[in-house]
């Protein structure tokens, strides 16, 4: 299952669902540049996520930081950290994601001793998975026969997956990974979240930094701090780029123009919105909706 337009809620949480019809999991591969907006926004999920980089390579950024995973390599992602991805140096990236409930991922009498500490600590939102390790490879290992065994559903297939995630489990927690809790770092997450949701919720409207900053309980140039540090850009650099990328789909409507796209995103010139559309996405707006109507059969 390749998702192609990436759905997420006022607050960037993903709207997909993330399960087959018997289990509260999902697995599929994606590639990345074929996404509506060429990359992997910024979005998070209850769910834990493992990738398999399967072609290219790929960054991906977790909360504050930057990875780059190459072919062969993975990454673990905790639930509820913000994340994004996008190609490196047009490599073509192909990875295996594989979401799961991390209440699937042991029974639920081990859940509370084995599971929830450690998606609830601040010291790991991710762990980058090489095949030089054996306990990395038994991981990337384990994505694959999961993989493998969605798509081929041999018999008792569901029993095999579950095998598979308390392997995938136990490889991660018995290699060093002791949780910790920083209530600092919980506040953290929780604001720019917030300042994510008011911003998303507010973008057609005329939007100020001091708005931004209240969203979040901050002062303007703590907001700043934030953003710069989480998202590395400026606030209002950030809302300018999600205008952008809520255009995309208006303008790929048959009967919507240039102008009606720039002030439904909330854009009050057309000319500013055709600017800055043309420095992120490297093509006019015109030019754009005409490559995108043009394609469809």
């Amino acid at each position: 299952m390749q998702i192609k337009n990436f759905k997420i809620d006022q607050s960037l949480k993903e709207l997909t669902e993330h399960r087959t019809v018997v289990l509260p999991m999902a697995c599929y591969e994606t590639t990345i540049n074929q996404n509506i907006h060429g990359y992997i926004p910024l979005h998070w999920h209850e769910e834990i996520q493992l990738v398999l980089i399967v072609k290219g390579e790929a960054v991906f950024q977790i909360n504050e930081d930057s990875i780059t995973v190459r072919e062969g390599q993975g990454l673990f992602i905790n639930s509820g950290c913000l994340h994004m991805a996008e190609e490196k140096d047009r490599s073509g990236c192909v990875y295996i994601c594989l979401n799961v409930s991390p209440h699937f991922v042991l029974s639920q009498e081990l859940y509370t001793t084995f599971v929830y500490p450690y998606i609830q600590a601040t010291n790991l939102p991710y762990v980058q998975l090489e095949s030089k390790e054996p306990w990395g490879e038994n991981i990337l290992a384990a994505i694959l026969n999961i993989h493998q065994l969605l798509q081929r559903k041999p018999p008792f297939y569901e029993i095999s997956i579950t095998v598979q995630l308390t392997l995938i489990w136990q490889n991660l927690i018995m290699n060093g990974f002791q949780p910790e809790y920083d209530a600092t770092e919980m506040q953290k997450s929780h604001r720019i979240k917030q300042m994510l949701q008011w911003i998303h919720t507010h973008y057609t409207e005329k939007i100020r930094l001091d708005d931004i900053a209240k969203a979040g309980q901050l002062s303007r140039s703590e907001c700043c701090r934030y953003f710069n540090r989480i998202l590395k850009t400026t606030p209002l650099s950030y809302v300018t780029e999600y205008r952008i990328q809520k255009s995309l789909v208006l303008l790929q409507q048959a009967d919507s123009n240039v102008t009606e796209v720039a002030y439904r995103v909330g854009f009050n010139s057309t000319s500013y919105f055709i600017d800055k559309f043309r420095k992120s996405m490297r093509i006019t707006p015109l030019a754009y909706k005409k490559s995108k109507t043009e394609a469809r059969p």
